[in-house]
């Protein structure tokens, strides 16, 4: 296995010894978007934590796009907010523009994003981890995992310092092995400019198994030479959505404000001339010429897959977003690609608008070693090394979401467990983040992983506005959220439960309120002004909500109380899996060769989703009437 560490009796500096001045309860690996939700969570649950990044200047670095949430992501987002997280606040305060997506569609599928100016987001991160208690942050390359007995001991530094920990949390995002490819022309990096890691040949001498994934990035553009007249301006929302949960005069007492104007985004479209030039330019591609080997992500296509996968295609949206305030850079959504950057220049070119265009950035694609996620426990902890933890792009996720979520969980944990305290598991029904994670921990993955709505079975309970009440409460039982959100989100609870007890008694016309907000087409900005001023807009929209869906949401409730008796239910020790129509292969072989007791035992077992426990439980109960 990896370098074995003896703890005393040797000499400082040995490469067998760990002799350190430096200690701590939990190290990590990382200071992208997991990094800094795992670090914060350690620190405010009381562990003493170092996070350690190779460097301090790009902490928090947007690699792609400089944007927050979306559809599902925003969902995430929300959670993590509630839960105590970073990520929301700072999308908030650094956002160049809001916008709700879906908003003329239900409620489950309405989502916030935010586009963020890049280094204001990024400094205030940096900012927000120096501030934070019971955390140092420093520079520094990690090359290996020191372990003993299958338990972490602590880290090898690139300059040969040992530092001992008593857990250590991996999220080194696409910069194990990174390999960055324009063209034919290829070098290691996780990021362009940036260096890679060598974590991967340890963690692989460690008994992980380990695969290849490729993602990529657009070009950046020269505002000034952009025709924005031959563009479609779009603009934000108002009221501006947020992410946070808290007033926006507490989060002007929390330093690096930068929230002023929205700024304008921008549509345009690629044309045949377009996609003529990429046809003609394929195999100069790094993805069609053979260089790329990883599987890349279905549903964020390079524009090379786009006019070879999609040829009825005419045009592709380009979105043409800023990057911040104090730049001229645009980033140009929709149309990453690993082409030469002569090809990049003269395809961008035949695109209206950047007729004249200048590329401040070529795009690239880049290629990275990951750690298929059923290799860990629930959460998140290696089972093949004690108390060492994956979180973020390591686990095959795509998103800076995606990563913050896991990040989150992983510091909870890591930090709980040492701490003796029960460890952090939300359910599929709790949250978009349990569904995340048992996604990855009993199905894994084959592509990159992307947050969908369509993923969660219980998606109306878990709406983006109602996150606070799911998880508040329970993240301050934790030491993850402070009192002051926990009375907060008690203050919300009470004034929602007054407001449907009005709208009950309130009359609008020959009947109450509440009954007319039952009836399709009524939106909270029907109710007239003088009621609607009683309580604050979005505790009507909430009530809104759930009058009009009441239906809905109690059937999906009694679903979730149905799943959650069933974990209690016992399995019949005699039951041959191999007859069950519908169970999946991988189900049939890991229930009969466990023969779980229970469903709650079955739930747990790697590779057996909750269709295949529903599956089994109608076959048992349809064998129970027939009998």
């Amino acid at each position: 296995m990896g370098k074995q560490v003896e703890m005393a009796g040797a000499d400082r500096g040995s490469a067998q010894t760990l002799v350190s001045d430096n200690e701590y309860d939990v190290i990590v690996v990382g200071a992208g978007h997991a990094g800094i939700e795992a670090a914060l969570a350690a620190a405010r649950i009381g562990a003493d934590t170092l996070i350690l990044t190779q460097n301090l200047d790009t902490v928090g670095q947007m690699s792609c796009n400089p944007a927050i949430g979306g559809l599902a992501k925003g969902q995430l987002v929300r959670e993590i907010d509630a839960l105590g997280g970073a990520i929301g606040i700072n999308a908030d305060v650094t956002g160049l523009q809001f916008r709700m997506l879906n908003r003329s569609k239900g409620p489950c599928v309405r989502a916030p994003r935010v586009q963020c100016d890049k280094k204001a987001y990024q400094l205030r991160a940096k900012w927000i981890l120096e501030r934070q208690t019971n955390l140092d942050i420093k520079q520094g390359g990690v090359v290996s995992i020191l372990v003993k007995d299958d338990r972490v001991l602590g880290i090898e530094t690139d300059l040969g310092n040992l530092i001992k920990a008593r857990s250590v949390i991996i999220t080194a995002g696409t910069f194990l092995a990174g390999m960055l490819h324009v063209g034919r022309r290829s070098r290691p990096g996780g990021r362009m400019s940036d260096t890679t890691s060598p974590l991967s040949d340890n963690l692989r001498s460690l008994g992980f198994e380990t695969r290849r994934f490729k993602t990529g990035t657009p070009c950046r553009i020269h505002g000034r030479t952009i025709d924005f007249s031959k563009c479609q301006r779009q603009d934000g929302d108002e009221p501006r959505p947020r992410f946070s949960f808290l007033p926006w005069d507490e989060l002007n007492f929390q330093g690096f404000q930068f929230h002023v104007e929205q700024m304008p985004c921008w549509l345009t479209t690629t044309k045949d001339a377009t996609h003529e030039i990429i046809h003609r330019n394929l195999q100069s591609s790094a993805l069609y010429s053979g260089n790329i080997t990883g599987v890349g992500p279905r549903y964020c296509p390079s524009i090379e897959d786009k006019v070879v996968k999609f040829p009825d295609r005419i045009t592709h949206q380009v979105f043409l977003e800023p990057e911040g305030r104090q730049t001229e850079e645009y980033y140009a959504n929709g149309i990453s690609t690993s082409l030469p950057l002569a090809v990049q220049e003269e395809f961008v070119r035949s695109i209206p608008g950047l007729e004249s265009a200048e590329i401040m950035r070529p795009g690239y694609a880049v290629e990275y070693d990951w750690f298929p996620p059923t290799q860990l426990l629930p959460t998140l902890e290696t089972k093949r090394i004690g108390n060492l933890y994956f979180a973020g792009q390591i686990n095959g996720t795509s998103g800076y979401e995606e990563a913050a979520a896991q990040g989150l969980i992983a510091g909870a944990n890591a930090a709980l467990r040492l701490a003796g305290r029960p460890e952090l598991t939300l359910s599929r029904t709790q949250a978009y983040i349990g569904v995340l994670i048992d996604d990855l921990v009993t199905k894994g993955t084959n592509e990159p992983y992307r947050m969908f709505t369509s993923r969660a079975e219980h998606r109306l309970l878990l709406r983006a506005e109602n996150a606070d009440i799911r998880l508040t409460r329970l993240a301050s039982s934790v030491g993850l959220a402070d009192r002051h959100r926990h009375d907060l989100v008690t203050q919300k609870i009470a004034l929602l439960e007054e407001a449907r007890s009005f709208a009950g008694k309130a009359k609008l016309g020959s009947h109450s309120l509440l009954h007319v907000m039952r009836q399709p087409g009524f939106n909270a900005s029907d109710i007239p002004s003088e009621l609607r001023r009683r309580f604050p807009s979005e505790v009507w929209e909430q009530i809104t909500t759930d009058a009009k869906y009441e239906g809905y949401i109690a059937r999906q409730g009694e679903e979730v109380r149905l799943a959650e008796a069933r974990k209690l239910q016992r399995i019949p020790e005699e039951l041959n899996y191999l007859t069950i129509p519908g169970l999946r292969n991988e189900a049939r072989q890991k229930l009969a060769s466990i023969r779980p007791a229970t469903f709650d035992q079955a739930s747990s077992i790697s590779g057996v989703t909750p269709s295949d426990l529903g599956i089994l439980a109608i076959w048992i109960r349809r064998k129970k009437s027939r009998a």
